[in-house]
């Protein structure tokens, strides 16, 4: 997984499965646009991940997460509801604010 901290008036936790860094999702007049210059900052593995992930969501952090491990990851900490998930051709994403 990658993971890229941007920081501007709030901090901006980007996450996002590895093989989806660069691709582009369009269904209907959705879209999803993994762009390598918003997502694609280090790469850590899953104990890593939540470790970052825990540490980010007490720093009222706002998260951008694609992809199923991603996801999946996310919901096992506690961060998003199943509930929270959009997807777009499969592939599901979701934006938490914290």
């Amino acid at each position: 997984m990658f993971f890229k901290i941007h920081k501007s008036y709030r901090i901006v936790v980007a996450i996002c499965d590895s093989e989806l860094v660069g691709r582009y999702f369009e269904e209907g007049m959705f879209q999803l646009d993994v762009k390598e210059s918003f997502y694609k900052g280090q790469e850590a593995e899953e104990e890593e991940m939540a470790k970052i992930i825990k540490r980010m969501s007490v720093e009222d952090s706002t998260f951008n997460i694609v992809g199923d491990k991603s996801i999946s990851l996310a919901i096992e900490l506690g961060l998003i509801p199943e509930e929270g998930i959009q997807r777009i051709q499969n592939i599901p994403f979701a934006m938490v604010l914290l």
